[in-house]
């Protein structure tokens, strides 16, 4: 291979796999080169997990409430004095739960990403994981643990390509957010529940919708828009799991605040479920809702400090296309600033990852393989921490402490890879982005180890 100037046609090819996909594999170059704008228009797809043997929510949270039932047998009896004579808890009486909840957030998860290491649509799943990432839930609890990622499963993936709008009320709806946020117990101050002694309003889910989810932290609301949301989805809820059937999204009518709400100076006077639906609606529809996700979305794909140009042109398609998503992604390719040849945007530790394995030709890792990984690099699964979700920009990645452990993931993968030549995978992965330093760099390297850290280290893979 000789290192081929920006003027070749396969440099288009590498943007296409690596800016918008996860991370070219073996013939991806090829197949994109002859046009590459269309191959990433091609590869936006529908994302399915319905042949996913992994447990869907339903399922989850019908264990949790059979876990809680065998819980309170189980402190019963301790209570009652069932010992071992060593005073001991005896084996049967060991909490149900066993490993549950990690082993089922593990599943999933790594579930998850083998699916997309295996992709052929790799620009869905780099769509998949920003809106994972907008609404970000985290393993925080028990619960949670094993709910969380579920979420961009259900709520998310399968308005992927479709309006904003059936997404934010899929996601607020859903049990994962509704637990996550404390709002499957948020009931209206002036409710039936309330004046029962039911437990009151809870801000949470409505300050988030508004901070990170719609208008941003600036997008002009107030404390009391805040509250006015909150009341109005009080009553959305989840269900009491008994099968199959009576799981999942439950609008409880008498934790519903009565009485119209005004959010934004405009009034909502429906009733029950309609009231919460028509304001999220509204705030989807809303002018600082597409500035502020369009301009995530560039973040995301293209630069860390994209152009005036080009967040105009994605807020004019989100408006034009009442936040149609695949067509403000087509606004997004199309646009020149997204093929700029320089990739100036610094690799998250998952994008490294991904695609790190997938140039290996790697489809799929054990869950203590993926775990491991993603911990050492900073980025563990559903562990954000916060609904903000994990950081977007180089500073977030690029500390010493960090580049040190994509070091020695790098040296480690270089040592499993015995039968891949580093010069090769440069082609495959790469093509006519790699620099003449690099190339020189990893040809002349001391050893084939050496070679291949060098480049999965290089700034061209580092980059995309």
């Amino acid at each position: 291979m000789q290192p081929v100037d920006n003027a070749n046609p396969s440099h288009g090819a590498a943007i296409a796999a690596n800016r918008f996909g996860i991370g070219a594999k073996s013939g991806e170059l090829e197949a994109a080169s002859a046009n590459p704008q269309g191959w990433v228009m091609n590869n936006l797809k529908p994302i399915s997990f319905e042949a996913s043997c992994s447990p869907n929510s339903s399922e989850i949270l019908i264990e949790l409430a059979n876990i809680r039932q065998l819980r309170k047998k189980r402190q019963a009896l301790l209570d009652a004095g069932k010992r071992q004579e060593d005073g001991e808890i005896p084996d049967d009486l060991m909490d149900p739960a066993g490993n549950y909840f990690q082993a089922t957030y593990r599943q999933i998860a790594t579930d998850s990403f083998n699916q997309a290491l295996a992709t052929d649509h790799g620009v869905s799943w780099r769509l998949l994981d920003f809106f994972s990432n907008h609404f970000s839930v985290s393993a925080s609890s028990q619960g949670m643990t094993a709910l969380a990622a579920t979420l961009e499963r259900e709520a998310i993936a399968p308005y992927l390509l479709g309006s904003f709008t059936d997404m934010l009320i899929a996601v607020c709806q859903h049990p994962a957010m509704l637990i996550y946020l404390n709002n499957e117990k948020s009931f209206g101050p002036n409710s039936i529940f309330v004046q029962h002694g039911r437990l009151g309003l809870n801000e949470n889910l409505a300050r988030e919708i508004l901070e990170l989810h719609t208008l941003g932290v600036d997008g002009g609301y107030t404390q009391a828009d805040v509250i006015e949301l909150a009341k109005g989805i009080t009553g959305w809820s989840v269900k009491k799991p008994l099968d199959k059937d009576t799981t999942g999204f439950k609008y409880r009518s008498y934790g519903h605040e009565p009485g119209a709400r005004t959010l934004l100076g405009k009034t909502y006077s429906q009733k029950g479920i309609e009231q919460g639906e028509a304001m999220l609606k509204d705030l989807a529809a809303h002018p600082n809702t597409a500035k502020f996700i369009t301009r995530k979305l560039a973040v995301h794909f293209v630069s860390d400090e994209p152009s005036t140009e080009l967040l105009q042109a994605l807020e004019k398609r989100w408006m034009e296309s009442s936040g149609n998503i695949a067509q403000v992604m087509d606004a997004l390719i199309h646009h020149p600033e997204s093929w700029q040849h320089k990739s100036v945007k610094f690799k998250s530790p998952r994008d490294f990852v991904y695609s790190s394995l997938r140039g290996l030709g790697v489809e799929s890792v054990k869950q203590g393989q993926y775990f491991s990984t993603m911990r050492s690099l900073g980025q563990a699964p559903f562990k954000a921490g916060s609904p903000a979700g994990f950081g977007d920009v180089q500073q977030t990645w690029d500390g010493a402490s960090a580049l040190m452990a994509r070091i020695e993931w790098s040296s480690e993968m270089a040592r499993r890879a015995k039968d891949i030549d580093p010069v090769s995978l440069m082609a495959t992965t790469l093509g006519s982005t790699i620099s003449h330093d690099t190339y020189a760099h990893v040809s002349r390297a001391e050893s084939r180890d050496v070679a291949m850290t060098l480049l999965l280290m290089s700034p061209e893979f580092q980059r995309r």
